[in-house]
């Protein structure tokens, strides 16, 4: 299991675009499960909609992706230090609107895993209900310095 202070070890997202809270199980280069809560706090709420809230999709996928991420990069110590890129989402359906107060469940499995790319397919549930699934193609490479860090 990681907590949130292990997944900012292995992703370089930072508040407000860190979207994943736990991951509950990793097994390496294989599959993982992650879990984002959903609050009533969270900032894109304000403009989508006011009055009736729903995480935008495209959140979901992001947070689907992080998943990923933590998957690929935890599973190896070769690929520390590297950054996981979107190249392309494929088959991405959303079935039902996800709301302040729910707790997504994220279930990404590796689909094809190489050097300086990756494929995972994913879907998202809430209360068992799948809410989401998609193909998401990323690419690898160097994570860059942060800048005035010297990291």
């Amino acid at each position: 299991m990681l907590d949130v202070s292990r997944i900012l070890e292995v992703i370089p997202h930072r508040y407000p675009f860190l979207l994943v809270d736990r991951i509950v199980e990793l097994e390496e280069n294989l599959r993982a499960v992650g879990i984002k809560n959903v609050s009533a706090n969270e900032a894109f709420f304000q403009g989508h909609f006011p009055g009736n809230p729903i995480m935008p999709g495209v959140l979901i996928l992001e947070a689907m992706a992080q998943v990923g991420a933590i998957l690929v990069l935890a599973s190896s110590p070769d690929r520390k230090g590297q950054i996981v890129y979107f190249a392309g989402i494929d088959k991405a359906r959303f079935r039902k609107p996800v709301v302040p107060g729910d707790q997504i469940v994220f279930r990404v499995e590796v689909l094809r895993l190489k050097t300086r790319s990756c494929k995972i397919r994913g879907e998202a549930f809430v209360e068992d209900r799948l809410v989401a699934e998609a193909e998401i193609l990323s690419t690898m490479g160097d994570r860059p310095a942060l800048v005035g860090t010297g990291k």
